[in-house]
């Protein structure tokens, strides 16, 4: 059995607590989550702290789904709630609390019109509604959820200076560099938690008269955690790209007597860059910055597995190459392309950050050539006038992958996708030189399998009884993903965070 302590390496035994500090809601975590937990417990007339073991907030997401919000209402766009959370129930397999996922339905406008009454209309700054989510085949069904924060509808505004600003004018006492040691409880009731101030390495006793709200993103940095809950992550994997997500929060309410989801879920992105030669086991790069992503990753171009034969549908959501490529040899996989990649992706029309063009993170086509170029001069990413050069330098079967550019071309001259059903205006030709290729891992995100929490964002023991005046929200919070992450419903990751902080903030505050 795992021990849950240490799992960061802060100790917990024999604390000297040099002293004590008192509030009334005490939120951990300044992400998504806790930033609105704390903006909304404050609104309440709360006395809030919130605390964060890094020296700034995390960063605040720009694409925000949500449903019936005002920015799509200017719009004209309309959302059937009931068809969206059957997909997304449907896609975790009902292995979710289908009622939480209503209950973000629900209350996802008012958080999305908070932000952006709050936040970005006091900076000339609104949301853009993305009507373009669509069905085009079974495998590519899309909601039209996101809202873009933007002031020339051109280009994204960042808010996150913006809502630091905005909570500490509410009063709100944000403590950086002060990381969650334990929770504390009284008579069952989880009373404030005991925290380091990693400046000086002193202890403090912080007590919450109204509720601890865990909001410290999951555990997808630490690899012991990993290896205990979801040991594929570490396979499937060559980059985390949410190096504070230690699990401090799930693994503190654990101690106490929480429960969190059996089963993993995640949020994997298809844009891990590797060296050739790579081996997973021997590759798990914690970055902030987003080392090596190569956003013409997630592009449906032709992907052969490591004896060079295509192994899949390659328009599928993000994560699903990584899992197909989880039961191929070796765990990652190649992506081949030709010299017309530029032109390809203004018909591929991808959604969310995927997309050339705003709202993605691509301005235009040529951006995308410049950003693959970058991996082309690091040695990344590897270019030969033929595919047989193209072979050896990605050293791959020469034979195979002669056999599988061929056969590519041979579909996308009949039109027909007739080994993997991708659809016609997503075949491309690998015809052009110089013909480029890399190889490809997966990049974990965020962990989504969280606490158990019931519609009050409480968080619940082994029982389903609520644990008094502890809150979850964010991806320490589970119940609502299962697996893979739904990337068609885009925004959804932010807006679950943000809602779910908002109502955990205004319940709390409530006490």
């Amino acid at each position: 059995m795992l021990n849950l302590q240490n799992v960061d390496h802060y100790e917990v035994n024999d604390i000297d607590v040099k002293r004590t500090l008192n509030t009334e809601v005490l939120v951990i975590g300044a992400g998504n989550a806790g930033m609105m937990a704390a903006a909304a417990a404050a609104e309440k007339q709360a006395q809030v702290t919130i605390i964060e073991k890094e020296d700034s907030i995390n960063l605040l997401r720009l694409g925000l789904g949500g449903v019936g919000t005002n920015a799509q209402k200017r719009a004209g766009l309309t959302i059937n709630k009931y068809d969206l959370v059957e997909y997304l129930a449907s896609f975790a397999q009902h292995n979710v609390d289908e009622g939480l996922i209503y209950h973000w339905v629900n209350h996802s406008a008012e958080a999305v019109n908070w932000v952006e009454d709050n936040i970005l209309k006091p900076h000339g700054a609104h949301l853009r509604s993305e009507p373009d989510a669509m069905v085009t085949s079974s495998a590519y069904t899309g909601f039209p959820t996101e809202n873009d924060p933007t002031i020339d509808d051109k280009t994204f505004a960042s808010y996150g200076q913006w809502f630091q600003e905005k909570v500490e004018s509410m009063g709100v006492n944000l403590r950086f560099k002060t990381a969650l040691i334990k929770l504390l409880t009284i008579n069952g009731q989880v009373s404030g938690a005991i925290v380091k101030d990693l400046s000086n390495g002193e202890y403090i006793q912080i007590n919450a008269s109204k509720g601890v709200i865990l909001c410290t993103g999951g555990y997808s940095a630490n690899k012991q955690l990993l290896k205990e809950w979801n040991p594929l992550a570490l396979k499937k994997n060559v980059y985390n790209d949410s190096p504070r997500s230690n699990g401090a929060g799930i693994t503190s309410a654990l101690n106490i007597g929480a429960i969190k989801d059996e089963e993993p879920a995640e949020c994997i992105f298809d844009r891990g860059l590797v060296p050739i030669g790579t081996k997973t086991d021997d590759m798990y790069v914690q970055t902030a910055t987003y080392k090596d992503w190569l956003w013409l990753g997630s592009h449906p171009l032709l992907k052969l597995n490591m004896r060079g034969q295509r192994f899949a549908n390659e328009s599928v959501p993000y994560q699903f190459i990584v899992n197909a490529a989880s039961k191929q040899p070796g765990y990652l996989y190649a992506m081949i392309w030709d010299d017309n990649f530029d032109e390809y992706a203004k018909q591929f029309h991808m959604v969310g950050c995927a997309r050339v063009g705003f709202p993605g993170y691509m301005a235009s086509a040529e951006k995308l050539r410049e950003d693959t170029q970058q991996y082309v001069d690091k040695g990344l990413v590897v270019k030969a006038d033929t595919i047989e050069e193209l072979a050896q330098h990605l050293q791959l079967p020469v034979a195979n992958v002669e056999a599988s550019v061929k056969r590519n071309n041979e579909l996308v001259n009949d039109n027909i996708d007739k080994d993997f059903g991708k659809e016609a205006y997503r075949l491309t030709s690998v015809n052009k030189k110089p013909y480029y290729g890399c190889i490809l891992g997966g990049r974990i995100l965020c962990t989504f399998d969280g606490l158990r929490i019931n519609k009050q964002m409480e968080v619940m023991d082994n029982q389903y009884h609520a644990i008094p005046h502890l809150y979850a929200a964010g991806n320490d919070s589970g119940g609502f993903f299962f697996g893979s992450y739904p990337d068609r419903v885009p925004g959804l990751a932010a807006s679950h965070a943000q809602t779910f902080g908002r109502l955990a903030g205004q319940q709390a505050a409530q006490n």
